[in-house]
């Protein structure tokens, strides 16, 4: 396994914004670290499209944290995973954080919608009482066996109970030990100014893509006072055009499109280097 070589709480503690992309395998979390960026965001939305469904709340925490332990293994930069609702009350919460922190992740993010969840920019969405979101993160807080696991608590109530009480529950998530709030799909400019504002902690800001919040440039985010930005659907959407667009080419036009990439330099992107000295030094010490 690759060793993270820092922590989400150690990145806090800088000046810059952290910026994760969002992926739903180990193809594209290593795509992310190559490209330079501070750490990968696992999407429960993708990772569930990744096995065929919708992000409606449908896969398992098993199936949760074997793709976060995939995604863990191959970059030595941090991931935060989605873990969803933490798949039942706070004694479930305890053992899905205890289960992605065993995979190597560094971070969790928690939220407070009914279970089974759907995406936080679509409608019909619900959520928990206070007291059953809290006890979650308490629960989180406790299970965690190193204070290196940061734990992110996600509101969806902006949707359903107004701005007012997703600020609460915010900083109620905060107070009762989180590292990071998450106040989901804030409508307006205007909204997006005021969590980090209102709320008396970091505050994460999720960019999607013809969803509910308005997209902004990065180093308008970071003005704003965020301290991580995900953007969870930018590669699964691109390489839903760029497969559509390929295939289309292959099915009508009978050609394969041109690539920049060749078998070696692709097997190049993961690792190929790494395990052929390692055949080398085993063949050298097989034969000695």
């Amino acid at each position: 396994m690759k060793k993270t070589t820092t922590t989400l709480r150690e990145q806090l503690t800088s000046e810059s914004l952290i910026v994760a992309p969002g992926a739903y395998d180990a193809i594209g979390a290593r795509m992310i670290e190559q490209a330079g960026f501070d750490a990968v965001y696992m999407t429960g939305a993708g990772t569930s499209a990744a096995r065929g469904y919708p992000d409606f709340g449908l896969l398992t925490l098993d199936e949760m944290v074997n793709n976060a332990a995939s995604m863990a293994r191959a970059i030595a930069i941090p991931l935060i995973a989605d873990a969803d609702t933490g798949y039942g009350n706070d004694l479930n919460v305890t053992r899905t954080t205890r289960e992605f922190e065993a995979c190597g992740v560094t971070a969790i993010q928690l939220e407070d919608q009914v279970s089974p969840k759907r995406c936080g920019h679509l409608d019909g969405k619900s959520i928990v009482p206070r007291q059953e979101f809290i006890a979650k993160i308490r629960a989180a807080v406790r299970a965690r066996r190193s204070a290196e696991l940061a734990l992110i608590a996600r509101t969806d109530a902006r949707a359903v109970e107004g701005m007012d009480e997703a600020i609460w529950r915010a900083n109620a998530a905060l107070d009762a030990g989180a590292d990071v709030a998450f106040v989901e799909a804030a409508q307006t400019l205007d909204e997006v100014r005021e969590i980090p504002r209102r709320v008396k902690g970091p505050c994460l800001l999720n960019l999607v893509q013809n969803g509910r919040t308005p997209i902004l440039p990065m180093h308008q985010v970071q003005e704003m006072g965020y301290r991580i930005a995900i953007a969870p659907g930018l590669l699964l959407t691109t390489m839903l055009a760029a497969g559509d667009a390929a295939l289309a080419r292959l099915r009508i036009d009978g050609k394969l499109p041109p690539s920049t990439e060749d078998v070696t330099s692709v097997f190049r992107r993961f690792g190929a280097e790494e395990w052929n000295a390692l055949r080398r030094e085993l063949a050298t010490e097989r034969n000695s």
